[in-house]
């Protein structure tokens, strides 16, 4: 069984309960496998970062695996600016952030909810600046554990979705995108759009963010902020001190 997220945001969620801890976000046009069902709901698998975790059933619907199979073979479009309006097939406006995934569109055999998008949209790889540029829309945004949208977003969903506008993959959570890419020796190595990974007493990779010109750095950490970057790591002017302990930073194209 597969399926496809229809509506503009959707939590995925640790365990099949309302009440059970968001661990990610299906956007407007994400599509995935159903691993197991219930009556209320379905664990998932998304097709983009093989992310597992439970969603409603009442916020997706199925498609044909014949569908599915589509889809993974079709380059990647998504909507490129922070809000976009797509029409419905009852002729409704629904709101979809940055980052919907607008690949169905472009079959017929797929696109049978008769779905109509008129506005900005992106596809295809671009050069490794334009991850800052793109990092930047999502200034100030709030951070929300799991999140991926301008409306609330987490430090790994922020660094892959920067990368995934310009056309990269790497995984969902800091941790698992820490085995992506090289490690390089010295900050002075790094070029803007390399990852900074931090790590916790334990040595636990803890949060990532993306690099700047001049030893700066954007991440979400309260919101998506820019600070600097130091051999120690990340050190925050408005609080004069040292928030994240630096690991380890990698280049990942």
């Amino acid at each position: 069984m597969f399926g496809i997220c229809n509506l503009a945001i959707v939590p995925i969620r640790s365990e099949a309960s309302d009440r059970s801890e968001q661990v990610s976000q299906l956007l407007f046009g994400e599509f995935f496998k159903i691993i197991e069902e219930t009556p209320k709901w379905s664990k998932i698998e998304t097709a983009f970062d093989q992310y597992t975790g439970w969603v409603d059933n009442k916020q997706f619907f199925k498609i044909s695996e014949n569908q599915y199979a589509d889809l993974l073979e079709t380059p990647e479009v998504l909507n490129a600016d922070l809000i976009e309006y797509i029409t419905n097939p009852e002729n409704e406006l629904i709101a979809i952030p940055l980052g919907s995934s607008l690949s169905f569109l472009s079959h017929e055999n797929i696109n049978t909810k008769n779905y109509a998008f008129e506005g900005l949209k992106t596809c295809g790889i671009k050069s490794k600046t334009a991850i800052v540029k793109t990092a930047f829309m999502y200034l100030n945004a709030p951070y929300l554990w799991g999140g991926k949208s301008p409306f609330g977003i987490d430090c790994s969903g922020f660094t892959q979705m920067a990368y995934r506008l310009n056309g990269y993959h790497i995984l969902r959570d800091a941790s698992q995108q820490a085995t992506q890419g090289e490690p390089l020796s010295f900050i002075e190595e790094s070029e803007p759009g390399d990852l900074a990974f931090f790590d916790d007493e334990e040595g636990n990779i803890i949060h990532v963010g993306i690099m700047m010109e001049n030893n700066h750095i954007i991440h979400a950490s309260g919101k998506v902020r820019i600070d600097r970057l130091d051999h120690l790591g990340i050190y925050n002017a408005e609080t004069n001190r040292h928030t994240h302990k630096l690991r380890v930073i990698k280049k990942i194209i």
